[in-house]
């Protein structure tokens, strides 16, 4: 008796061959990606493709979260009204001393001739959502190329640092926050000038960094962004140090830090508009082994050779004279060449007979 199904479901090919199939295109187009880097224009159409269908998906978030900030009892909101005017006059009176001390920095700027520093053009972004990753630490931004966004543009917010732009589209971006395992950023001691790279721990919400065990390093110094990588403008907020660890087997500090920004509270992010284009690639091995043996050369060229030797042919005039020794000169000929010596002419003429006595 046949117990197959109806030729109705038999179309197409089993189940086991697409899955196979599938894989099989999955880690070509993997493969693709990393090694030619030819899928960043598919990418982007992709996600130009799928922004609609993103803004539907988080809607129904925004529709309960409206829905939960309308029903606020008014009491709450009074409450918040007064903490927000209690703020703003602490910020009004920070602001005036900021500006006070804005103008005389550019005074003494002035006074010194030294270059005023530019501003930094920015752009207001909002979280759109998480990452798919759990594993990492980044968010998803709702401006993209459209906007002005590059790769490796820093991300602030009124307290610090947050992250990176670290992948770009012509709607939205990618930003990897501080505390991602692949992100590190050059910072500076405000104290004492001591600079350094912070890395990111992953899932936990802290900064390591590693100094030498003589380092001038305490609890609670503060760290700011050096700017010597030319992507980070120079004095933004980092990062606090909260531990310093120092193991007896090893000659390096471990330092804990906490981020001074709110990487993990705020919705509202500033993006600043910095160009990375301009910046100098670093050298190849190849090109810095070329560098070096041509500078070795040309030290061991301009090294003068030094030698003890005199000088052999020494004309017979520069010749020191001898107590009591009278100094001859060559005689000249009538060409005005040296003549031979008289001892050489009597060598060379032919004997003559004496004439005989008589």
């Amino acid at each position: 008796m046949d117990y197959s199904p109806p030729p109705l479901f038999k179309q197409g090919a089993s189940a086991r061959v697409r899955v196979v199939f599938f894989a099989v295109l999955a880690i070509f187009l993997l493969v693709v990606d990393s090694r030619l880097k030819s899928l960043t224009l598919v990418r982007q159409i992709l996600g130009s493709v799928l922004y609609p269908v993103q803004m539907v998906a988080v809607m129904p978030r925004d529709t309960v979260k409206r829905a939960s900030d309308y029903f606020v009892s008014v009491t709450t909101l009074e409450k918040e009204n007064t903490q927000l005017k209690h703020q703003q006059t602490q910020n009004a009176d920070t602001l005036q001393q900021t500006g006070h001390l804005m103008a005389e920095n550019t005074h003494l700027r002035k006074l010194l001739d030294a270059r005023e520093r530019l501003q930094v053009k920015s752009v207001m972004a909002e979280i759109i959502y998480d990452a798919r990753d759990p594993a990492s630490r980044k968010v998803i931004i709702d401006r993209g190329i459209k906007h002005g966004l590059t790769l490796s543009q820093p991300v602030i917010d009124d307290k610090g640092v947050v992250g990176q732009v670290t992948r770009v589209f012509p709607l939205t971006a990618e930003v990897t926050l501080l505390t991602d395992k692949n992100q590190a950023i050059p910072v500076q001691i405000l104290r004492n000038g001591l600079r350094s790279v912070a890395y990111g721990r992953g899932q936990s919400s802290y900064l390591d960094m590693r100094l030498t065990t003589n380092a001038d390093i305490q609890n609670g110094d503060q760290l700011v962004t050096s700017g010597i990588d030319g992507i980070y403008p120079p004095g933004l907020a980092v990062a606090k140090v909260v531990q310093v660890e120092n193991k007896a087997n090893t000659t390096f500090e471990s330092i804990l830090c906490v981020p001074t920004a709110g990487i993990d509270r705020n919705k509202q992010l500033l993006v600043l508009l910095v160009s990375a284009d301009n910046l100098s690639r670093p050298d190849t091995e190849d090109v810095r082994a070329k560098k070096e043996k041509i500078n070795r050369k040309v030290t061991r060229d301009a090294a003068a050779p030094t030698s003890d030797t005199k000088p052999v042919d020494q004309p017979m005039k520069d010749l020191p004279v001898k107590d009591g020794a009278v100094k001859e000169t060559p005689a000249k000929d009538a060409t005005g060449k040296d003549a031979p010596p008289k001892d050489a002419e009597a060598k060379d003429a032919p004997a003559t007979a004496k004439e005989p006595k008589t």
